[in-house]
């Protein structure tokens, strides 16, 4: 039988029975396979793909909705990956048109990459801001923050989800209350017994990547970053708003180097919602 044309191969909705394609697909690219967090995305979020007639994934992406289920304030789109075989033929391009329509009104957001940035401006996305990916092995420095630190217990889920709603800007509880079982660490920041800034470190690969990182203040964020890097002995990744010039300087100093820039996009709105002074880096970029 003759092989179908890519552009009438069908986009369907993903599952996890798709993890180790979507994995099979981010290492054709010379991703990671990240299972870990393609798990994660798929669980929380919606995964779009087409189905390769020989095989695997042509195509995949996720999107992560936020606000009330029936009528979400702001959809994360990460992970928009067409396998090495079919690029350059407009697959992507398809997918992410597909996915803007399906979201209807619905505001977006995503990450990019200099490689993908044209196709998302062509799409309609503007760029609001930039984000600086740092990895490296965390050195302690001689005074670091005073800022109390502990790990978070189950009884500070509702305080950690009501400041997590308060600086996003929007109510993230299906994606928040998954941390505990992703994360390795999870740690809140507080003061007088009221929580002040928390954060994550989850498995990625080889490293420990820092996100989300919530913070009342600079000096917060700084003892959140402290505590997560003395339980663990793996390099730390993280991506930081670049308007936290004292946190990146200080992060620099203690061992994390620069690796690329991503350019943080929005569609439908002029800019993200919330508190951008708080919010220091997301849980991952592919979920914002």
């Amino acid at each position: 039988m003759p092989t179908p044309s890519l552009a009438s191969l069908p986009i369907r909705r993903l599952t996890l029975r798709d993890l180790t394609s979507c994995a099979d697909l981010s290492e054709d690219r010379g991703w990671p396979r990240e299972e870990h967090k393609w798990g994660f995305l798929l669980t929380a979020g919606k995964g779009f793909g087409i189905d390769d007639p020989e095989g695997g994934l042509v195509a995949a992406c996720v999107v992560t909705e936020y606000g009330p289920w029936d009528q979400p304030e702001l959809g994360a789109i990460g992970m928009v990956l067409v396998a090495e075989r079919h690029a350059r033929k407009g697959i992507g391009r398809r997918l992410m048109r597909h996915v803007v329509s399906a979201m209807g009104t619905t505001p977006l957001t995503l990450h990019a990459t200099p490689y993908g940035r044209p196709l998302y401006e062509e799409l309609g996305f503007k760029s609001t801001g930039r984000a600086e990916m740092l990895r490296g092995r965390f050195t302690p420095g001689a005074a670091e923050p005073a800022v109390s630190t502990r790990a978070a217990t189950a009884e500070d889920l509702p305080a950690i989800l009501r400041l997590d709603e308060e600086v996003f800007g929007a109510d993230r509880t299906p994606l928040i209350a998954r941390l505990p079982a992703f994360a390795d660490q999870l740690r809140v920041a507080e003061e007088n017994g009221r929580v002040i800034g928390y954060a994550g470190a989850w498995p990625n690969m080889d490293t420990h990547v820092v996100g989300p990182l919530i913070a009342r203040d600079t000096e917060t964020a700084k003892a959140l970053i402290a505590s997560l890097a003395a339980l663990t002995d793996r390099p730390l990744r993280t991506d930081i708003d670049v308007r936290h010039e004292e946190l990146l300087a200080w992060a620099k100093a203690r061992g994390l180097a620069s690796v690329a820039f991503n350019a943080v996009m929005t569609y439908g709105i002029t800019d993200l919602p919330g508190d951008w002074t708080r919010r220091f880096a997301p849980l991952t970029v592919a979920a914002g």
